[in-house]
């Protein structure tokens, strides 16, 4: 019997797809779906397969013009193969992690070395955000995927020597632009475009040149700009594939949805969305301690990179560029998600684990400003999650500190803690402090090692855990309303909030959207419901007086009109 490569990088990549299935994958549907962003792409696809109309997306069944329908359709398709559910709805952004991990081994491979390809794969798979958001069914990690792999392709374009490969990338860049397009807007665009102009700029000034390592023979070759014809098969390619979804709006009259959807991303742009503004330091924040722990190696490298013009010199240039422009692109723009700045995980961890594998073959020191940073962010990981569960046991001290009426009621949820979850926090935190040891030891692949498993498996844990409690105390009771009468025949309102959720889990049908005022001001023909925040009930209870208390719960307040 033949003995099993473990370093064959056939062995190694099913490695990393067993382990991030394994990590991805189990309890997807364990949790409710957030409100907004998860809810509205899950109903906008329940809403596809209700309607049989698999070209138009909406809401509410009305034209919803925010968003390209790709990631959606990949969504119908697992509900049509599981079923219309929380698993469905989240299972493409697993399959997304599953692919992301697995394409950035082989690019790291190829620009650097197997051992870099493994080493980045992991700090990806270990960091906090990143890891979360192939648990998530936002539509982020496919779009992220999509613009990184074209500037991959547009990198390796400049450096393929052979016509054949040099126009095979710029097809394969073209189409992944395109992709983006048909995930999220044209926003792909703008931010693939501006990061290869940019970087396209800085060779003209500059005459950029790389090595490439023959045994023991270095081969000194420039960069090169493309060529008309690998111009136009980039450019056609975006075109062909990013526009296939308007141009069957134009076809089939929906000429104003694409107007739409373009005043949209421009209103998104210039003006912060209700509920989503924020400081200007806001996405630096986010990934300092979002990408936890690999953003603090990245520091070194997000600045400047060695002098010796490797490919994986100049693929960090190039990470740098995408890196500042989506941040201060984003920071300019006034509407503030944490996924916005998403993309910057990728240029991120490559720039971290790069500096890992310089740390490892002895060109850069582990600094102590590292392990400074590496302890702190720990210690504020760590005492989140020991002093949250804590929550219930003071929830009656805490109150008189918030001044949000909503989350006081919001508290009057009972949510069953472990009440061990300060064991979690505490071995990490020792573990963290162990790795910094063995750095101070110059012991770095054993603390690399120690220090990034620690994390990962710190971040399983808090999943498993954290989401379904703090979702008893958020939005628990009324999705538990409208999982209740899905099977009723009945009309569900809301007011003073805005949501998807009462779409999503009363499974409505185009029936059921009748205007509101007709049906609380007529006699309706079958129950009507009436959702709102207990404040705004409060307020404006003396405008629903026909209508009696249905439920009250946790925050929550629930009218009901009899036929």
């Amino acid at each position: 019997m033949k003995a099993i490569n473990l370093t064959s990088t056939r062995t190694l990549s099913l490695i990393i797809v067993v382990i991030s299935a394994l990590a991805f994958i189990p309890f997807l549907g364990g949790v409710n779906l957030f409100d907004w962003d998860e809810i509205n792409f899950a109903e906008c696809a329940r809403e596809m397969i209700v309607d049989g109309n698999y070209i138009d997306v909406q809401i509410a069944f009305r034209p919803f013009w925010e968003k390209p329908p790709l990631f959606v359709w990949m969504q119908v398709v697992t509900m049509k193969i599981f079923g219309i559910n929380e698993f469905a709805a989240r299972l493409p952004n697993a399959i997304a992690g599953i692919v992301t991990l697995l394409t950035i081994f082989f690019m790291g491979k190829k620009l650097h070395s197997k051992a870099f390809g493994l080493v980045w794969s992991f700090v990806y798979f270990a960091s906090v955000l990143s890891h979360f958001y192939f648990r998530s069914g936002i539509i982020d990690p496919w779009f992220n995927f999509f613009m990184f792999v074209s500037i991959y392709f547009f990198f390796k374009l400049q450096i393929s020597d052979t016509k054949k490969k040099r126009n095979l990338s710029a097809l394969l860049s073209g189409v992944f632009v395109g992709l983006s397009i048909l995930t999220k807007g044209p926003v792909g665009l703008l931010i693939v475009g501006a990061v290869v102009f940019i970087f396209l700029l800085m060779q003209i000034i500059k005459s950029q040149k790389f090595v490439i390592a023959k045994d023991s023979e270095a081969e000194t070759k420039p960069l090169k700009l493309l060529s008309l014809t690998e111009w136009l098969i980039f450019l056609s390619s975006i075109i062909i594939v990013g526009s296939i979804w308007f141009i069957l709006q134009i076809i089939g009259g929906n000429l104003q949805t694409v107007i739409d959807f373009i005043a949209y991303q421009i209103r998104l742009f210039l003006t912060p969305d209700a509920g989503h503004g924020g400081n200007f330091l806001y996405h630096v924040v986010v990934l300092l301690i979002g990408m936890f722990p690999i953003s603090i190696f990245s520091l070194k490298y997000l600045f400047r990179v060695k002098d010796k013009q490797s490919v994986a010199d100049i693929f960090a240039v190039l990470m740098q560029i995408l890196f500042w422009f989506v941040l201060i692109l984003f920071t300019i723009v006034k509407t503030k998600i944490v996924h916005y700045s998403s993309l910057c995980y990728f240029p991120m961890s490559f720039l971290g684990a790069y500096c890992l594998i310089h740390i490892f073959e002895g060109k850069v020191k582990w600094s102590r400003l590292t392990n400074v940073l590496l302890i702190i962010i720990a210690a504020v990981f760590s005492l989140v999650v020991a002093i949250v569960p804590l929550i219930e046991k003071y929830k009656q001290e805490i109150i008189p500190y918030i001044k949000d009426d909503f989350a006081v009621l919001n508290l009057q949820a009972e949510v069953n803690w472990l009440r061990w979850e300060w064991v979690i926090a505490l071995i990490f935190f020792i573990v963290v402090i162990v790795a910094v040891a063995m750095s101070r030891k110059n012991k770095y692949k054993k603390a690399f090692i120690t220090l990034f498993s620690a994390s990962a498996l710190f971040i399983i844990s808090i999943i498993y855990i954290f989401p379904y409690r703090i979702e008893k105390y958020t939005q628990g009771a009324v999705i538990e309303f409208y999982k209740s009468v899905a099977d009723e025949d009945c009309y569900v309102l809301t007011s003073g909030f805005h949501t998807y959720a009462s779409h999503f889990y009363t499974k409505s049908i185009p029936s059921d959207y009748k205007p509101a005022l007709q049906l609380l001001t007529k006699k309706p023909d079958k129950p009507v419901y009436l959702v709102l925040k207990e404040p705004h009930y409060n307020q404006n209870k003396h405008l629903v007086v026909a209508m009696e208390v249905h439920l009250k719960k946790n925050g929550w307040v629930v009218l009901k009109l009899a036929p």
